[in-house]
């Protein structure tokens, strides 16, 4: 057993998965301590670097891509101290991170692990369900549907259409943007329906605009990577494209179905408006917004 503790976390590798446990401490990001502990097999893993910096070191985790659905969701945009593949070192333990790592690449070569993309996750994936409240709403995902209920602050539009709940079947993959502080992120969910929308996240009823909290809203990345861990993974869909036969793929013609999908969308909103739900401000700028599509 190669084991390092340090304020930041435990990281425990017995030869054939990596366990990670966020530390306790108040310094530790609430998205790794929400997150608990990740069981990591070895054949999930590419690499292990150890940093050494004047004061502290880092310990990094490499994954094979397509090996985890948290780094599938999130395309590399969590933030560095957010993600739970990095271990922040005392300079004094710099040995020990250093033999962690040694053991870790030993193992990899002895079991020749390969370095190529995975085709199935390796990872679970945050466990479920799993529930986030968000600056424009609450996020919850129980395994089979998302559900969605706004805040009182949500635009009117999305309130004005309530909870908004999805099935997984019906989903098409997870966009996932952090609120950076600066400027603001979503999560998205893209369903067949929606697959065209370009309405903006304030005013998209299958997204969330996360604009208050950084912190809190970087949570969302737990439901997003919940999602994406049962979606077809990514080189499924790859092949079932290219296996696709022209005549079926040319059957239904996408621009045919774009267009079904924002009249659709127009209908929508025209009855909110007539409805007296919408003014005619938020009707027009919401509609300009779904007219861009075309």
């Amino acid at each position: 057993m190669a084991e390092i503790i340090q304020r930041d976390g435990t990281w425990a590798f017995d030869g054939s998965t990596v366990r990670i446990t966020p530390g306790l401490h108040r310094s530790v990001p609430l998205f790794r301590q929400t997150y608990g502990e990740i069981t990591v097999p070895l054949e999930a893993v590419s690499g292990i670097v150890y940093e050494p910096e004047r004061k502290r070191g880092r310990l990094r985790l490499r994954l094979r891509e397509g090996a985890d659905p948290l780094l599938q969701a999130t395309g590399g945009r969590l933030p560095d101290a957010a993600d739970p593949y990095r271990l922040m070192v005392d300079i004094d333990r710099s040995g020990v991170a250093e033999y962690v790592a040694e053991e870790i690449r030993h193992a990899l070569l002895l079991d020749q692990i390969p370095k190529e993309p995975s085709k199935a996750y390796l990872l679970a994936g945050p466990p479920v369900p799993v529930s986030v409240r968000s600056s424009d709403g609450t996020v919850s995902f129980d395994g089979t549907q998302v559900r969605i209920d706004w805040a009182d602050t949500s635009d009117r539009v999305k309130r004005a259409t309530g909870p908004r709940i999805i099935a997984v079947g019906d989903l098409v993959q997870v966009e996932w943007l952090p609120n950076s502080g600066y400027e603001d992120g979503f999560l998205r969910f893209v369903t067949r329906e929606a697959v065209f929308s370009k309405l903006p996240p304030e005013k998209d009823p299958f997204a969330l605009d996360l604009w208050g909290s950084a912190r809190r809203d970087l949570l969302t990345a737990l439901v997003a990577a919940a999602v994406t861990a049962r979606l077809p993974h990514p080189s499924a869909r790859a092949e079932e494209h290219v296996d696709q036969p022209p005549q079926l793929a040319s059957a239904v013609p996408p621009q045919a179905d774009h267009h079904d999908v924002l009249l659709r969308r127009l209908r929508e909103l025209g009855e909110l408006h007539r409805d007296g739900v919408l003014t005619d401000e938020e009707f027009a700028v919401t509609k300009a917004a779904v007219l861009r599509g075309f």
